[in-house]
């Protein structure tokens, strides 16, 4: 816990540093969230409360889902050996970076919000608490798996068009823009291969003030589910590359 929350600082600090770096990881999603929800919300029928929760998916993924880059420039320099070196557990330095992940994307998921209810989306509290919650497993989930891909050999040349080209399929199949239901039969089986979809499902319900129902238990089973696997991919990529 100790090289945990030491290792959890020092990449925290980093990024205060940079605080600009923050605002622009959210820029996307709030472009989509400001030119792309009116058109919905002139549909009606609680519109916000499905592009709003799409919109934080797609921020676990274009955030938390490429953490990966700063990993590859630490072990291009040294600076991933040097950490290696030290007592820390693999286990403890891939939590620490993944921890400052997940607190970077709170912030931003929170932005999201908070210029949702400007524009017009209206969900419980606690709903959203639990939302936001669930995203935490969320983008521990995927930055692990971000970290495990930049850790793969020749992953200097690989990672930005490996991620990239995972990443878009994910989040248009997530349904995050509209429910994948709306689209043809196909569509839909195909989706359901998508992890990103439950969490999207779940998402909705709880902005939508329901808690216990089917896609909100199936969500949480399937996100804490990718949580655990991408976690332990990612510390046998650290001891793989440490070999």
């Amino acid at each position: 816990m100790t090289a945990t929350w030491l290792i959890f600082r020092r990449h925290l600090r980093q990024t205060m540093r940079t605080k600009i770096g923050v605002l622009f990881g959210v820029l996307q999603p709030m472009l989509y969230l400001l030119f792309f929800g009116p058109l919905l919300d002139e549909l009606g029928g609680g519109s916000w409360q499905l592009v709003v929760p799409g919109l934080l998916v797609q921020l676990v993924l274009f955030s938390a889902g490429l953490a990966g880059f700063g990993i590859v420039f630490d072990a291009r320099f040294g600076v991933l050996d040097r950490l290696r070196a030290t007592p820390a557990s693999r286990l403890a330095l891939l939590l620490g970076r993944v921890l400052r992940d997940v607190v970077v994307l709170l912030v931003q998921a929170a932005l999201i919000v908070l210029v949702g209810l400007v524009l017009g989306l209206r969900a419980p509290v606690g709903g959203v608490l639990l939302g936001l919650l669930l995203l935490v497993p969320l983008a521990v989930g995927a930055a692990a798996a971000s970290y495990a891909v930049a850790l793969l050999p020749d992953a200097t040349e690989l990672f930005a068009p490996l991620m990239t080209t995972a990443v878009v399929p994910l989040v248009l199949l997530s349904g995050a823009f509209l429910p994948m239901t709306l689209g043809p039969r196909w569509l839909d089986v195909l989706s359901r291969l998508d992890p990103f979809r439950y969490a999207v499902d779940a998402l909705r319900d709880l902005f939508a003030g329901r808690y216990l129902t089917g896609p909100v238990l199936l969500g949480t089973a399937v996100t804490l589910g990718l949580a655990a696997a991408a976690t332990a991919l990612g510390v046998r990529a650290f001891q793989r590359d440490a070999v």
